[in-house]
């Protein structure tokens, strides 16, 4: 298996968030890592 680095920065919330979530969007989608995006969360997941 072939491992694949980005030069994406995390989300620092200066940086427009759409063009990083469009961003992030193609590389899961290039990866065939698209479920990760459509797949429910668990339940008991806090947003911390």
């Amino acid at each position: 298996m072939a491992t694949t680095m980005f030069d994406i920065n995390k989300f620092n919330g200066i940086t427009n968030f759409n063009l990083w979530q469009v961003r992030m969007t193609t590389i899961l989608i290039q990866n065939n890592l698209e479920k990760v995006l459509t797949e429910k969360k668990p339940t008991n997941m806090d947003k911390s």
